[in-house]
């Protein structure tokens, strides 16, 4: 009889076992059954914007769903990856953010989350260029010129960011050190924000990624002086690198989505091959690179690996420089 019953209980649990196998099975091929909020941390306009729109409308259509875009700024982008956080891990709200994530997971210990317990990276989308941008009265045309003019006035000209702690931020930083300038830091909601400013000469500088900037700069209402990248961009190719002007800079800014905890595995692996799908598309990769950013794509673990390589590089720009977690 014991023997009975001990069999009986395996079967059962063996039973149970295959049920919830099944149930999860069910989920990913279910998936997605209503449509999905894709959560952009910046205000709508930016390059980031920009390329998550372009993104949906496509993913949209590859998943058989509507995948709405909504914008929530602020933070430096810390308020919309706490709306995914505080989401259900379902799968139907999703953060699309940037370099600007594991930067301020670098810098801040006030996150209302953890980036890397509380979000599951699912893939790169894009990467692309920033460039040295200012406003079209800047007496410089060239950065030899540009460098001269702010070291001949120290503390008078200025740059903009997204945010105190955000990617752009620490990057002018490390681009102020390489450089050997002094430019005061003015932080915005978004360095789109930064527009008018900086057009207006109210503010000096931004770096910014080539997305938000590149029809500016192409029809003159902002000039540019080199890009971050190690190699010239193919939108702006009279754009010399830093490098090429002496400066010992590298960095390339990128955008993907992320999943809050709890996200099954198999719906971060639908999503992920989706999107890597989409992102070697000709369709796609003409598009995006029409607004100087590669299209790319990426395994949930080749995104992590990425993410964390972020952190590290601007954990050490913190750690050289101590006083910027005093802004």
């Amino acid at each position: 009889m014991n023997k009975f019953r001990l069999l009986t209980g395996s079967v059962a649990a063996l039973g149970t076992a295959l049920v919830l196998l099944g149930t999860g099975g069910a989920t990913a091929q279910d998936y997605p059954n209503k449509p999905i909020r894709l959560i952009v941390p910046f205000n709508a306009g930016g390059g980031i914007d920009t390329t998550a729109r372009f993104m949906a409308d496509k993913l949209g259509e590859e998943l058989g769903t509507d995948i709405i875009v909504e914008n929530i700024g602020g933070g430096g982008g810390s308020l919309g990856a706490a709306e995914v956080h505080r989401s259900a891990g379902d799968g139907y709200t999703l953060l699309y953010h940037s370099s600007s994530g594991p930067a301020q997971a670098a810098v801040r210990d006030d996150l209302p989350y953890d980036w890397f317990a509380d979000f599951i990276p699912v893939s790169q989308v894009t990467a692309f260029a920033s460039a040295i941008v200012v406003g079209p009265n800047f007496p410089a045309d060239t950065m030899e010129e540009f460098i001269a003019e702010v070291k001949a006035h120290p503390g008078e000209y200025s740059y903009a960011s997204s945010g105190n702690t955000t990617a752009v931020h620490l990057l002018s930083e490390l681009f102020k050190t390489k450089a050997g300038l002094d430019l005061i830091h003015i932080p915005y909601q978004s360095t789109g924000a930064a527009t008018a400013d900086l057009i207006s000469g109210r503010v000096s500088m931004v770096i910014d990624g080539l997305p938000a900037r590149s029809n500016d700069i192409k029809a003159g209402t902002l000039k540019a002086f080199a890009v971050t990248t190690a190699e010239r961009s193919v939108l702006l190719p009279d754009l010399p690198t830093l490098q090429e002007t002496g400066i010992d800079l590298v960095d390339v800014y990128w955008t993907g989505v992320f999943a809050p905890k709890g996200t099954p595995a198999e719906v971060v692996d639908k999503l992920a091959a989706a999107i890597a799908k989409l992102m070697h598309e000709p369709e796609m990769v003409d598009k995006l690179l029409g607004v100087g950013t590669d299209a790319v794509g990426s395994t949930p673990e080749e995104f992590a690996a990425l993410s964390q390589a972020t952190y590290d590089l601007y954990r050490g720009v913190v750690e050289d420089n101590p006083a910027l977690l005093e802004e």
